[in-house]
C-alpha cells in the first residue's frame, strides 16, 4: 500500500495509511475499539516505530515529545481514552508542537464497546484545537494528511474525531508513496515547552491569536463544501451524518462541514440565507446546534433527531418524516420474537472461576473494564460496580472506608488495565491501609479487543522480546505483604487463595495466571462430556454460565439434564470440578491434532 494504488480500506486502515503517506515516524496509542486497527495496521510498515503504551496519557506524552524532536507522530485512542490523555492534552494546545501531531479520538455511539457514548467534539473546543470530521474511507485518509499540515502550519496538536462506522466501514481508497522527510530536531525554547505559570500565561495569548488564524483557514478551506440542492430545506451537517443525509434526502441542498472547530460561522450564515428551512443532522449531542443558535441562526435539529445512541438513515428518515419534510415511513411488520443469547465468557476463560469464588464468598466486588464485567451479569452475577478503567481498586477502598458493608470488599481488575490505570489505586490502598482484596486477573494480553500486547507480555506491538513487568515483585514493591498467585482453572485452589486474603489484615493481592483461552492462538485442549445417565440434573455445572455447556430434552425428577457441546470446549476442567456426582468426563472418543 506505497505506490498508487486503489484498494479497499476500513476507516482505521486508511488512517494508518495516511501516517504512512505523510511521513509519520512515531506511533503511540492503547488499544481500544473502535480505533485499535490503526495502530495494528501501522505496525506491520517497518520504517514506522509503532507501540502500544500502558495508557492513553503515556501515548500521547510519547507523541508530544517525539513532535518536539521534530518527526511527525500520531496517537490513537478510543473516546474515553482521551479523558485519560486530557491533562497531555490541554496543555499540549498551550505548547504547540515540533514537527506535526495528530490524534485520533474514535468516538463510539451506542456504546457497541464502551461504558458511554461521550461527545469528543467538545474536546476540541475546550483545548482550541482544530477538529476534523470524515464521512468515510478516503476522507479519513485524506484529512489525517491534511491534519499533519494544518498541525505544522499552525504550531497547534489536530483532533481528528471518527466515529464507530467511520472506523469499521470499508471504502476505495487510493494510496500514493510515502514521503519522507527530514528529522527537524528538538530546539530548545523553555519559555514555550515549559509550562510554568508565567510561560503558560504568555502562552494562553498565542493559543487565542492562533484560533482567529484557524477560523479565517476554516472559512476559505475546501473542505467546507456546499452541495446543490432544492433551497427548500438546508442541511448543515458533517462526518457519517452527511451520508445519511444524502441518502435518505439527497434532492435538498447541503452544507458539509471538514472541520467542526473552529466553525466557518460566515460561511454557515451566507448558506442559512439562502435556504427557507435550516436543520442540523449530527450525532449524539447538538454541538452544531448549539454553535449555530449561539450566532443568532434559526436552526432545527435535536427536537426531531436523537441525541443517544448511534444515527442511521432510518433514523434520519424518521427525523425528516417528523419535521415534516418526508413522508413517513411505511410500518416495518415486527420479527419474531426470538430469545437473545445474554454474552457470556468464552468456554474456558479463566476468569470464571474466580467469580464464582466471589459470589459463594457473598463479597462486595468493585470490578473493571474488561471480558470479566461480564460476571456482572446471570449466571455469575458476581460485580458489583464498574465505572472507568482502573478505578476498580480506587472505589473498592473508598466501599471498604465508608463502612457501608459487612461483606468483604474485592476489587477485580485485568493484567492490562492494572498496569493501565490500577497502581495508584494499589498505592492507595497501601499508603491508607485498606481492609481490601485486589484480584489481579492475568490473562497475558489486552483480550476484550482482541489480544493486544502490553507491558506485561514482554512481546512489543512489532514483535520484539522485551522485559515484561512482574505483577508480583510489583505489588510488593509498593508494600503489599500478602500477594499470591493460583491457577483460576484450579477452583479449590481459587477458593482457598481468595478466603486467605480477604482473612489478611489490610490490602492483599491475588493474582490468577492461566492465558486467554483465544489470544494470541486458541487453547484447546482435551475435552469434556457427560455421561447421561449418570447427570442428576443438578444443574450446578450451568452456575459457570460456559457456552459449551447446553440444555437436553431429558430430564431427572422434573429437572433438565445438560449436555457438552465437544466442538466449543477448551478441556479446562470446570465444570468437571463443579459435578457432584462425576457425570462429567473427559471425552473417550475425541482424538488431538495430528493422531489418529
Amino acid at each position: 500500500m506505497t505506490v498508487d494504488t486503489r484498494v479497499l480500506l476500513s476507516g482505521n486502515e486508511a488512517i494508518a495509511q495516511a501516517a504512512v503517506e505523510a511521513g509519520v515516524q512515531v506511533a503511540a496509542g492503547y488499544p481500544g475499539t473502535p480505533s485499535t486497527e490503526i495502530l495494528e495496521t501501522l505496525a506491520r510498515h517497518g520504517e514506522i516505530d509503532v507501540r502500544w503504551s500502558p495508557n492513553e496519557k503515556v501515548a500521547l506524552d510519547v507523541a508530544l515529545g517525539a513532535s518536539l524532536g521534530g518527526v511527525r507522530t500520531l496517537a490513537t485512542m478510543k473516546h474515553v481514552g482521551l479523558n485519560v490523555a486530557a491533562d497531555t492534552f490541554m496543555t499540549a494546545a498551550y505548547t504547540g508542537v515540533g514537527a506535526g501531531l495528530v490524534l485520533i479520538s474514535a468516538d463510539d455511539p451506542g456504546m457497541h464497546s464502551s461504558q458511554n457514548e461521550q461527545d469528543n467534539r467538545f474536546y476540541a473546543r475546550l483545548a482550541g484545537v482544530p477538529l476534523l470530521e470524515p464521512s468515510d474511507s478516503l476522507e479519513a485518509k485524506e484529512f489525517t494528511k491534511l491534519a499533519f499540515e494544518i498541525s505544522e502550519e499552525f504550531d497547534t496538536p489536530v483532533l481528528v474525531r471518527t466515529t464507530t462506522r467511520i472506523s469499521h466501514n470499508r471504502g476505495v481508497v487510493t494510496t500514493e508513496a510515502r514521503r519522507v522527510r527530514e528529522t527537524l530536531g528538538f530546539s530548545r525554547d523553555p519559555s514555550k515547552y515549559v509550562m510554568i505559570p508565567a510561560y503558560a500565561r504568555r502562552r494562553r495569548p498565542v493559543l487565542l491569536e492562533r484560533l482567529e488564524e484557524l477560523t479565517t483557514y476554516v472559512e476559505e478551506s475546501p473542505l467546507t463544501a456546499d452541495i446543490a440542492g432544492d433551497s427548500t430545506v438546508g442541511v448543515v451537517t458533517s462526518g457519517i451524518a452527511y451520508r445519511y443525509v444524502r441518502e435518505v434526502i439527497p434532492g435538498a441542498r447541503v452544507l458539509k462541514l471538514g472541520i467542526t472547530h473552529p466553525l466557518p460561522m460566515d460561511r454557515i450564515k451566507s448558506f442559512a440565507a439562502e435556504v427557507d428551512r435550516l436543520f442540523v443532522v449530527e450525532e449524539l449531542d447538538p454541538f452544531l446546534e448549539d454553535a449555530l443558535r449561539a450566532a443568532g441562526i434559526d436552526v432545527e435539529g435535536k427536537a426531531f433527531f436523537p441525541r443517544a445512541g448511534e444515527l442511521s438513515p432510518d433514523a434520519v428518515r424518521k427525523g425528516f418524516a417528523a419535521a415534516g419534510v418526508l413522508e413517513a415511513p411505511a410500518p416495518v411488520p415486527e420479527p419474531p420474537a426470538t430469545v437473545v443469547r445474554p454474552p457470556l465468557l468464552c468456554p474456558g476463560c479463566p476468569h470464571t472461576a474466580p467469580f464464582l469464588v466471589l459470589k459463594r464468598i457473598g463479597a462486595v466486588v468493585a470490578g473493571d473494564i474488561g471480558c470479566y464485567t461480564l460476571a456482572a451479569l446471570e449466571p455469575l452475577a458476581a460485580m458489583d460496580t464498574c465505572v472507568a478503567m482502573g478505578s476498580s481498586i480506587g472505589m473498592a477502598v473508598g466501599l471498604a472506608a465508608s463502612g457501608g458493608t459487612e461483606k468483604p470488599v474485592v476489587a477485580t481488575i485485568g493484567d492490562s488495565t492494572f498496569l493501565h490505570g490500577g497502581i495508584p489505586g494499589l498505592i492507595e490502598a497501601v499508603y491508607n491501609e485498606a481492609d481490601v482484596t485486589v484480584l489481579i486477573l492475568d490473562n497475558g494480553t489486552v483480550a476484550m479487543t482482541g489480544g493486544q500486547e502490553h507491558p506485561g507480555t514482554g512481546v512489543t506491538l512489532q514483535g520484539e522480546d522485551t522485559r515484561p513487568v512482574d505483577l508480583v515483585a510489583l505489588c510488593r514493591s509498593v508494600g503489599v505483604d500478602d500477594v499470591r498467585v493460583v491457577d483460576p482453572h484450579d477452583l479449590a485452589a481459587t477458593y482457598r487463595e481468595i478466603e486467605g486474603a480477604i482473612a489478611h489484615k489490610g490490602p492483599s493481592v491475588v493474582i490468577t495466571n492461566r492465558p486467554c483461552v483465544v489470544a494470541p492462538t486458541k487453547v484447546k485442549d482435551h475435552p469434556f462430556t457427560v455421561v447421561a445417565e449418570a447427570c442428576t440434573a443438578c444443574q450446578l455445572c450451568m452456575t459457570a454460565g460456559c457456552p459449551s455447556i447446553v440444555w437436553t430434552d431429558e430430564t431427572f425428577e422434573g429437572r433438565r439434564k445438560v449436555a457438552i457441546d465437544t466442538t466449543t470446549c477448551t478441556g479446562c476442567t470446570l465444570c468437571a470440578q463443579l459435578c457432584p456426582p462425576r457425570a462429567i468426563v473427559l471425552d473417550p472418543e475425541w482424538e488431538a491434532p495430528g493422531r489418529g
